[in-house]
Formats: C-alpha cells, sequence, structure tokens
C-alpha cells in the first residue's frame, strides 16, 4: 500500500468534525472521578483511600489502543521497560521493573500466579495473552510479597479476563492487518494480522462465553543480517468461560485456556532454519461466598506449559506444571477496618533428567484501615513455607494520609515493605549447576511520596523508591548456582500527570529515572519519558498522539561478552479511531514508529521501523 494512500486514510478519519464532547465522554469523567484501584489491598477502595500510585489500565484505554499488545501498553507506563516490546512480534520480553529483573515482577490472571516452572527465568511469557481478552490490567509497583507471594518484588501486574455479558447472546469481532518492516526496509508489504471472536451471555443464572483470537506475523527476521531472512510467529488461543449465581450471595465460575505459539528465530545472531513451540493448558475456577460483612474467595488453577525448541544446538523439550490454590476471607469491621485473611499453596513441577518438583504453603494477613479524618494503613504479614529451604518472614507497613480540598484531595504516603523470590526448579534440580542449598532472594523496598488530584481535571504523582537485594541468585566459576554475596541497590523517581484542561483534550505523561547499583544493569534506562495526547474531534472521532522517550543504557554482546552502550532514542506513534455505527462498528488506524527512527534495543535483534495498521471491531 502506497505511503499517500495511509496517510489519506488518517486525513479521512481525523476530519468528521469539529464539535463537541457528547454523553459518552461525559461517562468516562464520572469514572475517572469515582476510580478505584483493588491490586494493592483486595478491596475496592477509592483511589484516594490508597497507600500506593495504582496504574490502571481499564477497559476504555484498551479500547482506545486496539491493535497493540499486552507489551506494548504496560511498556507505556511509568517504571516499567519491557524488552523486544518494539521488535518483532516474536521477539521474547524482559520485564525490567524499578531496575529489577524479570523473576522480580509477579504475573497474575484472574487472581492466580502464572509462571512456567520450567522455565529458567521464571517470568512470565506475555506472548501467551491476548488483549482481546483482557477487561482491565492494575499494575501495583513496589514489594508486594505479603499479599502476592514469591516473586512480587518490584511490581505485580493483575489482568483481569472479560466479563460475560448480562444479556442472553452477544458478540464481539475484531481484525487488524498492517505492514511488519524495518526502518531500512520500507516495503509497504502487508506482514501483520490479528483477529478474535468472542460470543457470551447469561441465560438466568448460568452464564457463558467462549472466545478465539490469534496473531501471525512475517517480513523480519528475529536477528539483524544483511538479508533480513523472515522468521515467521504465529499465536492462537482458544477461552472458555462458564458461570452459575446460585444466590444473591453465591456464585461459582470455571474458564479454561489453551494457547500455542509457533516462533522462528535466529541463533547465534545468524540466519538459522530455528523454531520454537510453546503452549500453555489451564483450567480454573473462582467462586465468592458473600455474607452479612464479609466473604470468603477461592482461586484455583491448574496449568501446564510445554516448550519444544529446536535450533543448530540440536532440540530440547521442556516441560513444567503449577497448581495454585488460594482461599481467604474479606472482612470490614465498622466501615473502617478491612481485613484479609488466607492461605495460599503452590506446586510446581518440571521434567528434566528426572521429574521435580516443590510445594509452598503461605499463610497472610492483611490489614487496611480507613478512617474519616483522612488517614490510612495498609500493612500485612506473611510466612512463606517452602518444602526445600523452611520459612521466610514478609511483611509491609504502608500509611498514607489524604488532605481534602475544595476540588480533589493532596495525598502523602509512604512504605516499608520486604519480599521474596524462590528458587526456581532448574536452579534446584536442573541438570547443569543445580544447587538443593539455596536460600531464596530477598528485596526490601522504601518508597514516599505525593499526589494532587483536581476533580477530573489533574492528577500529578511523584514517588522515590529504593530497593535493596540480598541473596540474589547467581552463578560461581563453575557455573553453579549460589546466593551472591553482593547486594544490588536501585532507586529512582516516577512522576505521572493525567490533565484534561477541557472535555475534548486529555494529556497523559510519565518520567521514571532508575539507577541500579551493584551490577552491569543490562537493558534498563535511566530515563523513560512516555506523552500521550487524546483529542476527542467529535462524538464518534478520537485521535492520540504518543511519544515515547527511552534514554541511554548498556546491553550485553553476547558474542564477545562484552557491555555495550546503546544510545537514546525517541518513537512517535498515532492512533485514530472512528465509530461508524454507534455502539456497533469501530474503525482504527495505528501509525508506529512515524518518523522512521533507526534505533536498537537489544544488540543484535531487529527492531520495527515505521508501520501502518487498520482494522475494526465489530459488537452484536
Amino acid at each position: 500500500m502506497k505511503k499517500s494512500h495511509l496517510w489519506l486514510c488518517a486525513a479521512i478519519l481525523a476530519g468528521k468534525g469539529l464539535s463537541a464532547q457528547d454523553v459518552q465522554q461525559d461517562a468516562i469523567q464520572i469514572q475517572q472521578l469515582q476510580e478505584v484501584v483493588v491490586s494493592d489491598s483486595r478491596f475496592e477502595l477509592k483511589r484516594e483511600n490508597s497507600g500506593k500510585t495504582v496504574i490502571k489500565i481499564s477497559a476504555e484505554e484498551l479500547e482506545r489502543n486496539q491493535g497493540k499488545t499486552v507489551a506494548e501498553l504496560i511498556n507505556t507506563k511509568s517504571g516499567i521497560e519491557i524488552a523486544g516490546s518494539r521488535g518483532r512480534d516474536g521477539s521474547v520480553f524482559g520485564v525490567f521493573a524499578r531496575g529489577g529483573r524479570g523473576r522480580q515482577a509477579l504475573v497474575i490472571v484472574d487472581g492466580v500466579r502464572v509462571s512456567d516452572p520450567s522455565s529458567f527465568s521464571q517470568e512470565y511469557d506475555l506472548r501467551l495473552l491476548s488483549t482481546a481478552n483482557i477487561e482491565s490490567i492494575e499494575i501495583i509497583k513496589g514489594a508486594s510479597s505479603t499479599l502476592y507471594g514469591t516473586n512480587a518484588a518490584t511490581a505485580v501486574i493483575n489482568i483481569t479476563t472479560k466479563k460475560n455479558a448480562k444479556e442472553k447472546i452477544t458478540g464481539n469481532f475484531q481484525s487488524t492487518v498492517g505492514t511488519n518492516q524495518t526502518s531500512e526496509d520500507q516495503n509497504y508489504n502487508l506482514g501483520s494480522f490479528s483477529n478474535a471472536a468472542s460470543v457470551n451471555g447469561t441465560l438466568n443464572k448460568f452464564s457463558y462465553g467462549v472466545g478465539f483470537s490469534n496473531r501471525y506475523s512475517s517480513g523480519l527476521s528475529a536477528a539483524v543480517t544483511p538479508e533480513n531472512e523472515e522468521d515467521t510467529f504465529s499465536h492462537f488461543s482458544t477461552d472458555v468461560k462458564l458461570g452459575y449465581q446460585f444466590s444473591k450471595n453465591f456464585e461459582l465460575s470455571i474458564y479454561g485456556n489453551q494457547t500455542k505459539i509457533n516462533n522462528e528465530f535466529d541463533a547465534a545472531l545468524a540466519e538459522a532454519p530455528n523454531r520454537s513451540k510453546v503452549s500453555q493448558d489451564r483450567v480454573g475456577l473462582s467462586t465468592a461466598f458473600k455474607y452479612t460483612k464479609g466473604s470468603i474467595h477461592v482461586n484455583t488453577a491448574y496449568t501446564d506449559y510445554e516448550t519444544d525448541s529446536k535450533s543448530t544446538f540440536g532440540e530440547s523439550i521442556s516441560d513444567g506444571e503449577n497448581f495454585v490454590f488460594d482461599i481467604y476471607n474479606k472482612y470490614i469491621f465498622d466501615e473502617k477496618w478491612h481485613t484479609i485473611l488466607g492461605v495460599n499453596y503452590i506446586k510446581d513441577k518440571a521434567v528434566f533428567t528426572s521429574e521435580a518438583d516443590f510445594t509452598i504453603l503461605d499463610p497472610y494477613a492483611n490489614l487496611v484501615y480507613v478512617s474519616d479524618f483522612g488517614f490510612n494503613l495498609n500493612t500485612g504479614v506473611r510466612l512463606n513455607t517452602h518444602s526445600e529451604y523452611g520459612n521466610h518472614f514478609v511483611y509491609n507497613l504502608n500509611p498514607s494520609y489524604a488532605f481534602s480540598t475544595d476540588n480533589g484531595y493532596v495525598k502523602v504516603l509512604g512504605s516499608y515493605a520486604t519480599s521474596y523470590i524462590t528458587p526456581n526448579l532448574i536452579q534446584l534440580f536442573g541438570d547443569f549447576g543445580a544447587n538443593p542449598e539455596l536460600e531464596p532472594e530477598e528485596n526490601r523496598t522504601i518508597e514516599g511520596g505525593v499526589e494532587y488530584f483536581v476533580n477530573d481535571k489533574l492528577r500529578v504523582s511523584a514517588v522515590y523508591f529504593d530497593r535493596n537485594e540480598k541473596n540474589t541468585i547467581g552463578f560461581d566459576q563453575n557455573f553453579t548456582s549460589i546466593n551472591i554475596a553482593d547486594e544490588i541497590d536501585a532507586n529512582g523517581v516516577e512522576v505521572e500527570t493525567s490533565w484534561s484542561p477541557i472535555e475534548e483534550f486529555t494529556v497523559d505523561a510519565n518520567y521514571t529515572f532508575t539507577e541500579r547499583k551493584g551490577d552491569n544493569a543490562i537493558r534498563i534506562p535511566k530515563h523513560k519519558v512516555n506523552l500521550t495526547l487524546g483529542y476527542q474531534v467529535c462524538s464518534s472521532t478520537n485521535i492520540s498522539l504518543n511519544y515515547a522517550y527511552t534514554g541511554d543504557r548498556v546491553d550485553t554482546d553476547f558474542s564477545s561478552f562484552t557491555d555495550v552502550a546503546l544510545e537514546a532514542f525517541s518513537l512517535v506513534n498515532l492512533y485514530v479511531e472512528h465509530e461508524l455505527m454507534p455502539n456497533k462498528l469501530k474503525i482504527f488506524l495505528n501509525g508506529n514508529n512515524l518518523l522512521n527512527e533507526e534505533f536498537t534495543e537489544v544488540i543484535g535483534f531487529t527492531t520495527r521501523g515505521r508501520n501502518i495498521s487498520a482494522g475494526f471491531n465489530l459488537q452484536l
């Protein structure tokens, strides 16, 4: 498709009118005014009563960013860098939150931890997620092990999938098609496709939902090669969710997911016929029983992961199983004291030369106090009981105070929290360099900050964090896993602003400064900025322009095992959405890296240049 045609499409969509915002925008503003957060306490609390600056990606924001992956969306938020999110679709992402590594960021889906026990990194593969099936995402940064257990050291990414509709039957269909090209090879051939379809509803007390999604991309080589040999990537996901409302106070839902990824890649940074197949099979149950001042919740899931990789070094197959059972009681005393008492059980199993497993049984308690004079407190404890290394105790203390103003509030917050990261099965029992005597990694985080909120017009927050790592798991000279004696320190500042000077115009910006000391801090930018300008042209058309700056950082060149400084880069993205049929049909246009900047994200691996995609969303 010619560039002139693509820009003409954008101009046509943008030129539908300059009328004022209508009731739809008012509804969004009311929701912002009444925003609640859940992740930092598991209670629905007004934002002013939360001691954290929780980031929330709402259903409305997801709708305004159709065609983008979960990794791309999360990467625009403060304090987080996802390596690979700007590269080829099949890139393996690394989540670097607050100067930490992927294993220190926990991903939760519908209340249950997700992690492949057979992987070395422990981090969840974000490629397995389908944006089409997600209702909302909450991100809580800092040490959160008291409430969420192992790996919740730098961030918890709490994902809620879509609920079944209240109508008898509804359907949704989405499709996106676009280019997939580097900055040097601007051929504008179509090489990226994604589709999603779902049917769901409620019949009396029974609810049901079935969804399917797929992504496919070609046109890019995983590694930087002179020929840019194409490596394809495909993703197929099927979801089923069934629920039954036994009474006003008791409901139960069961769900299942199967996701398959087929990814071609280059080995040793050279052209090679390599591929990996990743599959996830997941079944789960969620139930809640409500009584006068509280409720009992059960979330449980079993997941089987399998990875089949073939490269120039041979073929390897890994198989891991994960079972999680979490039961907790929520109770509210006198409308001020919100309490949680729970027990979390985890069993991880993987197959190496022989089968290996471990179990975790953690009792935990959390207390939230919401006063009527502005003071709030979130505190908790957890006793980690591990089948291999024994016990480990963590706690948190998170006070805040909200000063009421005529049009909003000023909130001051602080936090002291500890967390832990369990050594994985490969480190404990793997075929190479295993050490059954490993202790858990320990993290301590101190935070202090302020948030200023004025109705639905302005929110500004600034948070300082200081994080300390001890007992980090690494290797000795014989490549045996050990707890390293040296400590690692990371500190920084996160600033966020959301401003709506007029109803039709919004400004969302964030800045992150991160400094890590104690090792080489690869792939962690010291400075990072995101700025999004949104404009509602009329009731049916909106436009957003995004600027993203990623500062200097270092990466390791594994061909020579030396650290290389990477230059800063800036990307400009455009999104245009138009509603052709009210509440029925939307069309959208994405323009990524509009200035076609050439940059390096991970040494030796391909990044995307200017790319254009378009699609539609049909609601029936």
